[in-house]
């Protein structure tokens, strides 16, 4: 007799059932329907992509660069992205074995996770952050430990997290995603010097989501690799840098003797990533082109970041200052209690203007706004001020 839809639901891989629904892209969804909405919602930069990484990619395509690359991306790629890891962040990695190219650095978490996470091992993961890695920390098995930072401006303090392995001390990995999704907040060299000392005397694998660390906008991002890279797996990518988010380039690089299993994972997942994107990668990371696109893009941001955060902060809005990314995390004036889902939600509909509840991105969230300045400066203006009309009406 064949099996009923219920019977077969039940044959699931049972660690679905531990997913919350996808906050962020359901709001985005929900209200991009609205007549005339301003979207500051997901974190996808407005930039074309750059005329000579377009070019790289058609040229592969010319020459019929067709077919199956190394697992872990072509030879010109892992140099490339070598070459950049140097010049950017003093950190030495050798391509032919402590470099792997992902399919942009969603697929780079998933196979670091599946490396190091086996049923029922604790991955501490701090927050406010990008739903993501508890997701796929719960497909794997793996139970996900959230650290609040809301009390110390979004930044994790060797104190905290001190405090939180005392009560977890078999915990096997962490992950830092800095510059921050949802917070724009980063680290200075001297606490990520800090951190990565409290780190050293255990033994936590890290995972460093840095796919951020060219929108720095003051000071120089520093990697946690500089100072523990024995422990560290750097997951980075041509996505926010150089507004290649359509061409899925994204890599991971870390100490040859996790990259074997970290490797050998994404090339059961993927095989490898795609020829012409992987071309035009090898443009952005390895050429002046690609270097110059990269700070204006940074300008731009820069240039809206200050801006949304005057405008903001006059209505009332708190905000950690925001040094990366292109998010502000804005805490709801006082008057609007904590109910940031309702907020969003009411200004979506009678202000016109879409942004993300911060409680979609876990403890500490909640009372926040995630807003995207990944969109062009008239959209920026249009947003404020119906922001400021509706906060006005609201008294």
């Amino acid at each position: 007799m064949p099996a009923t839809k219920k019977e077969l639901l039940s044959r699931l891989n049972k660690n679905f059932a531990r997913l919350s629904p996808g906050g962020i892209r359901a709001f985005d969804y929900q209200v991009s329907a609205i007549p005339g909405i301003v979207k500051l919602t997901l974190g996808e930069p407005d930039f074309n992509v750059p005329d000579a990484m377009k070019q790289a990619a058609i040229d592969s395509i010319n020459a019929n660069d067709s077919h199956y690359a190394p697992g872990t991306g072509t030879v010109a790629l892992r140099k490339a992205i070598a070459h950049f890891m140097s010049d950017r962040y003093g950190l030495t990695y050798d391509p032919d074995s402590e470099i792997a190219v992902t399919v942009g650095a969603t697929e780079g978490i998933y196979a670091s996770l599946s490396a190091i996470i086996n049923p029922g091992d604790e991955i501490l993961i701090t927050t406010p952050t990008f739903p993501l890695y508890m997701a796929v920390t719960n497909i794997l098995g793996g139970n996900p430990v959230e650290i609040d930072t809301s009390k110390t401006d979004f930044i994790l303090t060797p104190e905290t997290l001190k405090a939180v392995l005392a009560s977890h001390p078999n915990a096997k990995g962490i992950i830092l995603n800095y510059p921050s999704n949802p917070t724009g907040v980063t680290y200075t060299h001297d606490q990520v010097q800090a951190l990565a000392a409290a780190i050293k005397d255990t033994n936590l694998v890290v995972i460093a989501d840095e796919i951020y660390s060219e929108l720095v906008y003051e000071g120089q991002h520093t990697s946690i690799a500089e100072f523990i890279p024995e422990q560290t797996l750097i997951l980075n990518g041509a996505s926010k840098s150089h507004a290649m988010t359509g061409y899925r380039i994204g890599f991971i690089a870390g100490p040859a003797d996790l990259m074997k299993s970290v490797s050998a994972i994404h090339a059961m997942m993927v095989t490898a990533a795609s020829d012409p994107a992987m071309a035009a990668a090898v443009a952005a990371f390895n050429t002046e082109d690609g270097r110059q696109a990269t700070l204006e893009m940074k300008a731009a941001y820069r240039e809206r970041r200050d801006f949304l955060l005057g405008a903001l902060r006059k209505m009332g809005f708190e905000i950690t200052s925001p040094n990366g990314a292109f998010y502000v995390f804005a805490k709801l004036p006082a008057k609007f209690g904590d109910d940031d889902v309702k907020f969003a939600t009411d200004l979506a509909n009678n202000g016109q203007v879409a942004v993300i509840p911060g409680s979609f991105f876990g403890a500490g969230g909640k009372g926040y706004l995630r807003i995207s300045y990944a969109t062009s400066m008239d959209n920026i203006k249009t947003a404020v001020n119906r922001i400021a009309n509706f906060v006005e009406e609201a008294d």
